[in-house]
């Protein structure tokens, strides 16, 4: 480290480390007992199936959840690295690390509501956890980076799982309404699920625009592919919400390459 970066530093930012280090303990936890490697039912059968890819209109199908695994990779990474002495002082880390910690707690927390809570508890965990992310993203989107690592473990990380917890949060919704609402509303599940869509197209283009990031756009095509592959292949089956689905993703997609593209000065810039 050098004498800059130690004069620099704090007792607050060594507090700041050491809360991400046990945020993402904790987010670990939760993902091994609420995922149920401890005994008891996986994820896709709690909350009497409702979380499962059958279990609403806008749930995608059951492969889509893999991606878990690229964010937990990047996230136990990103950990690892701001506990480094050279980041302790980081300007990005002190803008960014509190609200990555919360983010993490808040992942542990929707696993642990989903096993012992109630679907409701769940909403209210991953609405939050998205609030979260959306703040990081705009937290992140103030500095640009030239670190290749930083780019990598922290926008990366952050954009995809800013995406991707964008369309869980659609999911989780419309599985806590199917259960809550009566089942004629059934019958209009192709509309509002083709409405919900739009909106959340419309959020995904401006959010590509705003931020000049691919990696949200990627997760949440991704989501969305394996929506319209849920609803197009498997029950409960619209061939409206597929097609619409399938729109959006190539919608976002396109979006979030222009923008990454459009940005590429700012990041070389910022070299």
């Amino acid at each position: 480290m050098s004498e800059a970066t130690r004069a620099g530093s704090t007792r607050a930012d060594i507090v700041r480390q050491s809360v991400v280090i046990a945020a993402a303990v904790f987010m670990l936890i939760g993902a091994t007992v609420g995922g149920g490697a401890f005994g008891g039912a996986p994820v896709n059968e709690l909350q009497n199936g409702a979380l499962s890819a059958e279990g609403s209109y806008l749930a995608p199908a059951g492969p889509a959840f893999a991606i878990w695994t690229v964010i937990y990779i990047g996230l136990a990474g990103y950990t690892i690295w701001q506990a480094l002495p050279a980041q302790r002082a980081d300007a990005r880390q002190r803008r960014a690390g509190w609200w990555i910690a919360g983010s993490m707690a808040l992942n542990g927390l929707w696993l642990v509501a989903a096993r012992f809570g109630t679907l409701l508890l769940t909403v209210l965990v991953i609405v939050a956890l998205l609030a979260v992310l959306a703040r990081i993203i705009i937290l992140l989107g103030t500095s640009r980076t030239g670190n290749a690592v930083d780019r990598v473990l922290v926008d990366g990380t952050m954009g995809l799982h800013f995406g991707w917890v964008t369309i869980a949060t659609v999911a989780n919704v419309a599985a806590w309404l199917s259960q809550l609402l009566p089942e004629s509303f059934a019958e209009q599940a192709d509309v509002w699920g083709v409405v919900v869509l739009v909106v959340v197209t419309a959020i995904g283009i401006a959010s590509a625009l705003a931020t000049g990031r691919l990696s949200p756009a990627i997760a949440t095509a991704w989501g969305l592919a394996w929506l319209a592959v849920g609803r197009l292949t498997a029950e409960p089956d619209s061939t409206a919400i597929g097609v619409t689905a399938v729109a959006a993703a190539v919608l976002i997609l396109a979006a979030g390459v222009y923008a990454a593209v459009r940005a590429t000065p700012q990041w070389a810039a910022a070299r």
